[in-house]
């Protein structure tokens, strides 16, 4: 290759660079790369003699530049080759530049003191050299003000956003080069042409199919010394913005490293150049040999006219800064029309028409919709104008706190592209851009009662529309709403330092344990938590909090998703146990296909808290069918709660983890929200967790529910509702966080709906791009929640790579260790034990009551207090009774039941009795619990028996039966010491509660070893 002049017009503008690193490669020919070196190896520098084919050696030329009119110039191809010729053209244009008379300055008579004149030698040389040479395209050059606030206002939403995750921020520079490359793609295609000449020296249009621009970068030399060089970005127009930003952003990055190569420099057939970054208002730049057109940016500022002015006073006169974009064009190939057609476009572009905000904001992964260009409407001499405007204001905010919630970031697929609903447009109500800047009342919101409206704006997206969703203004309470308001608005949520390492930990281990299983046992059903493991440091931030605050237990009731999860990483349940199952060892207590699947599996442990506190925990066992155990919890909570002093504490904290397809699509969901808050079943309120991962099994959501979200049910309870996204670790622990304080302030029941993906189908042996293939294709392009948090912690300099790499290697270790425990402990071999010996005739129990306690009983059933007023006919009924009883030596049915509660109760037993209408009892027999006729004080004779020792608790059911029998059936498993009862209004209502009892009262014993002591009450002999 002969690298002289020919091959080096390629370079453009860089072609001083060329002449500099020929001297490196002089004097260090290896610290240049093998491109270079090769490039230099038959090089000829600036200057130095030319050989013609024949050796001969050529002069340079020395013809005279003519500097004419923007048509007739000479060719492109006389440029100027060395310094003297640099010399010779400045001399013989001069005339030709300006005709003066030929008259002697004062100046030149009496000569100032100067240095002596140096001349100018290699890269200084070559840039002079350029520029003379630039002379000789005749240019024309076309000017339009831009207005800047649109691309002011969407590039503040990209960088907030950009900036949350940790990513850089884009520059004007970055929106304006690519609404350049856009413009002549789209518009002006004749842009990115270059004039040359033939092998005659005819002149010629050359066509580019792409646009490769220029980019004019300056560069501190050090020592005082700048040059400017020009790298290529190539094919910008097949780019979106996103790859436009990378490919810019690597040009930049190599600049600052020195490293660009030869072919960095090579090719531009447009230029952009921005010194408006250095306050220059507008440029009017030379066009290089072998460019159609090169583009300058001016300084983004107010007109000059206004630039004196406060800016209360601009935004309330709506003005904008401008921003000047020239463009310096090949006038022998393009035409000023043309030159104002393409900045038209531009122009067009920057103020958000053609789409041009919205694929920024959707190349670049944004799930907001960009602000639009409108005119502004505001009226400074109208007061009615002004409190208008004002009340929208206040509908703007209340509208916020309603439905912010639909327009937050929370998929973390961002799969469908994001809807701006019309009530939270704030054009809705007559507010534009040009608004942003004016100030309003804003009723406290953010702890200030004025501010602009675009700080406004902030403030409440912020607080309702980023990774955290929040639906809370269905409740009714006022003081509940304020708690949420300040907590969201004055930055409560944020306050709460997040201790990053260990939600870093615990994500670690989450995944850790995944991907452990999933290669060492692959194709296993297990259930994976992939694509939500986000669960893990949230439940290890409310039993943290739940043992910092010295609650006396928890009782976990899981789904499958992640239940293995769960018990390793939450349960602490022994991993070699856990592997044992996988390595199909068989429990001996199992015998002939009893026993359960690994995943129904319960276990009871004690969590530690990083802080040193400690709690009881127990996850319920449950079978398939899905929500079944969420009373089951319920019950095994209260049951604990009843023992607890004082009563009321609600010291035992019940957490429920639901799928999104079963929490929307079981009836038993609310069937147990609609418990909740009544005496018989109240728990003090539960936290709720739906690990949404938008699927089914194979049902997409607008198949399985009938509303935007699984978690409306709740609003039936007027729960509060914190959606998140599962991606943002940091969001889940907040929001976790704060479930528990609104649990423990108002005793009430909080969701969070934690919308997250499945990496792997239902289960790991399925595959669901049979019905779900794009956003299978999403997921399969998605990082991990563990990869994505380590890269925002290692961008934001929180922690290093090696840091979180060495975490996850250690707990890895771990879980290796275990599986080679696992592995090494061989079973011994099972040997079928022989059937167990028929029970027969089951021994005679002394059931027996002294008669002397009967008579205290059944006397103190109508000992009423002095003041109450026993019903008229209860009065007859009773004397009924007591004759029945004293005369005849006989009870009937509700008196034996009374006796024998009231027996139980002396003796030290609880007796809990639970059924519909069960106080009065369905044939208004029972009357275990006295209304006063007057004032409907109610009574409960058993518990006021004078040597009792127990309580007697007696309620009437809400119409259940399915999560009734449920919560009773967990209620006796946590106290096997009560007598509890549940009583079927009629005999065949227990039909509604068959899960419940195929699956715990049949079934337990032999699937989880669970014996339960429940009494069903079936009128009618069923």
């Amino acid at each position: 290759m002969m690298a002289d002049r020919s091959n080096t017009e390629d370079f453009g503008a860089n072609s001083w660079l060329v002449e500099e690193m020929y001297e490196r490669y002089c004097d260090e020919p290896e610290s240049l790369s093998p491109a270079w070196r090769d490039f230099f190896s038959d090089y000829k520098p600036v200057g130095s003699p030319k050989t013609d084919p024949t050796g001969e050696l050529v002069r340079p030329v020395t013809e005279n530049f003519e500097i004419e009119s923007q048509v007739g110039v000479k060719s492109a191809e006389k440029t100027v080759e060395n310094v003297s010729q640099v010399k010779q053209a400045v001399t013989a244009s001069g005339p030709a530049v300006a005709q003066t008379p030929d008259t002697k300055s004062p100046a030149i008579q009496t000569p100032l003191e100067s240095v002596a004149p140096e001349p100018l030698r290699g890269v200084s040389a070559v840039i002079a050299a350029n520029m003379q040479a630039s002379l000789e395209v005749p240019t024309a050059t076309s000017v339009r003000q831009v207005p800047a606030k649109l691309l002011e206002v969407n590039r503040k939403v990209i960088n907030g956003y950009r900036g949350r995750s940790g990513e850089s921020k884009i520059s004007f520079t970055h929106l304006i080069g690519y609404a350049i490359v856009r413009a002549i793609a789209d518009s002006a295609p004749g842009m990115k042409h270059v004039f040359s000449v033939d092998d005659q020296g005819k002149p010629q249009i050359q066509k580019f199919n792409h646009v490769n621009m220029g980019l004019a970068v300056d560069v501190d030399k050090g020592n005082g010394q700048r040059s400017l060089v020009v790298p290529v970005l190539r094919n910008a127009d097949t780019l979106d913005f996103f790859g436009f930003l990378l490919s810019y952003e690597d040009i930049i990055r190599k600049v600052r490293a020195n490293k660009l190569g030869l072919e960095d420099f090579k090719g531009a057939n447009i230029s952009l150049t921005n010194p408006g970054t250095i306050g220059t208002q507008q440029s009017v730049p030379r066009l290089m040999v072998g460019q159609g057109v090169i583009v300058g940016v001016g300084s983004i500022d107010y007109p000059a006219e206004f630039q004196a002015s406060d800016e209360r006073t601009l935004g309330r006169l709506g003005v904008s800064k401008v921003v000047t974009i020239t463009s310096t064009y090949d006038h022998r190939i393009i035409q000023g029309a043309e030159s104002g057609r393409f900045l038209k476009y531009v122009h067009e572009l920057l103020i958000g028409e053609h789409n041009f905000y919205a694929d920024v904001f959707s190349s670049l992964g944004v799930p907001y919709q960009a602000v639009q260009w409108r005119e502004d409407s505001n009226s400074l001499d109208s007061e009615d104008a002004l409190l208008e405007k004002q009340m929208q204001i206040a509908t703007l905010i209340r509208v916020h706190r309603v439905r912010g919630h639909l327009i937050a970031d929370l998929d973390p697929l961002h799969w469908r592209a994001p809807e701006m609903p019309r009530e939270l447009d704030p054009a809705t109500y007559g507010l534009t851009l040009w608004d942003l800047d004016r100030e309003f009342l804003t009723g406290g919101v953010g702890g200030v009662n004025r501010s602009t409206l675009g700080e406004l704006l902030g403030v409440l997206r912020d607080a309702y529309c980023r990774t955290i969703g929040v639906e809370y203004m269905h409740i009714h309470s006022t003081e509940e709403q304020r708690w949420i308001q300040e907590r969201f608005e004055g930055h409560g949520v944020g306050e709460y330092i997040v201790d990053q390492r260990r939600v870093l930990e615990r994500l670690n281990a989450a995944e850790a344990f995944e991907r452990f299983l999933a290669t060492k046992y692959v194709g296993t059903k297990r259930f994976g938590l992939e694509g939500a493991e986000s669960l893990i440091p949230m439940l290890d931030v409310i039993l943290s909090s739940s043992a910092d605050n010295n609650m006396h237990s928890a009782v976990i009731g899981a789904m499958h998703r992640g239940r293995l999860n769960v018990l390793a990483n939450i349960m602490n349940k022994d991993l070699e146990e856990i592997f044992e199952e996988f390595e199909d060892h068989i429990d001996p207590s199992s015998v002939q296909g009893s026993g359960d699947v690994k995943y129904h599996l319960g276990s009871v442990g004690v969590f530690a808290s990083p802080k040193g506190g400690s709690l009881p925990i127990e996850l319920s066992a449950n079978p398939s069918h899905l929500e079944t155990v969420g009373p089951i919890v319920l019950g095994m909570v209260r049951s604990a709660q009843d023992r607890i002093d004082p009563p009321l504490s609600y010291n035992v904290l019940p957490l429920l983890l639901h799928g999104d397809a079963a929490f929307a699509g079981q009836g038993i969901v609310a069937e147990a929200f609609a418990m909740s808050d009544t005496s018989g079943y109240r728990v003090g309120g539960t936290v709720h967790i739906i690990v949404n991962n938008q699927i089914g099994f194979t049902t997409s959501p607008q198949y399985a529910r009938s509303s935007k979200y699984p978690s409306d049910v709740a609003k039936t309870v007027q729960a509060p509702i914190f959606h998140v996204n599962g991606d943002d670790p940091e969001a889940c622990v907040r929001v976790a966080n704060l479930a528990f304080e609104y649990r423990q302030r108002f005793h009430k029941d909080v969701v969070i709906d934690m919308i997250c993906y499945r990496r792997h189908g239902h289960n790991e042996g399925d595959d669901p791009s049979y019905t779900q293939p794009l956003m299978y294709k999403a997921i399969a392009e998605r990082r991990s929640v563990r990869k994505l948090y380590v890269e925002t912690l290692v961008k934001r300099g929180d922690i290093t790579l090696d840091q979180a790499e060495q975490a996850l290697s250690d707990y890895q270790g771990k879980l290796q260790g275990a599986l080679d425990a696992a592995r090494a402990a061989k079973p011994a071999p099972i040997k079928v034990p022989p059937p167990p010996n028929p029970i027969g005739v089951v021994p005679h129990v002394e059931t027996g009551v002294e008669r002397s306690i009967l008579d205290e009983i059944f006397n103190h059933l109508s000992a009423y207090p002095p003041d109450f007023t026993t019903h008229p006919k209860l009065v007859r009924q009773f004397a009924l009774r007591a004759q029945l009883y004293n005369l005849q030596q006989d009870v009937d049915w509700a008196t034996a039941e009374a006796l024998a509660f009231g027996s139980l109760v002396i003796e030290g037993t609880p007796v809990r009795l639970m059924g519909e209408d069960a106080r009065r009892g369905t044939f208004s027999q029972r009357h275990s619990t006295l209304v006063d006729y007057n004032n409907e004080q109610r009574w409960v004779p058993i518990n006021t028996l004078p040597n009792g020792k127990a309580r007697f608790w007696v309620y009437d059911s809400l119409l259940s039966e399915y999560a009734a029998l449920g919560f009773e059936y967990g209620y006796a498993h946590s106290n096997a010491d009560a007598l509890v009862m549940w009583e079927a209004q009629f005999g065949d209502f227990v039909n509604g509660a068959q899960i419940v009892i195929d699956q715990y009262i049949v079934a337990a014993e032999d699937k989880w070893g669970q014996q339960n002591g429940l009494v069903l009450l079936l009128p009618h002999g069923y």
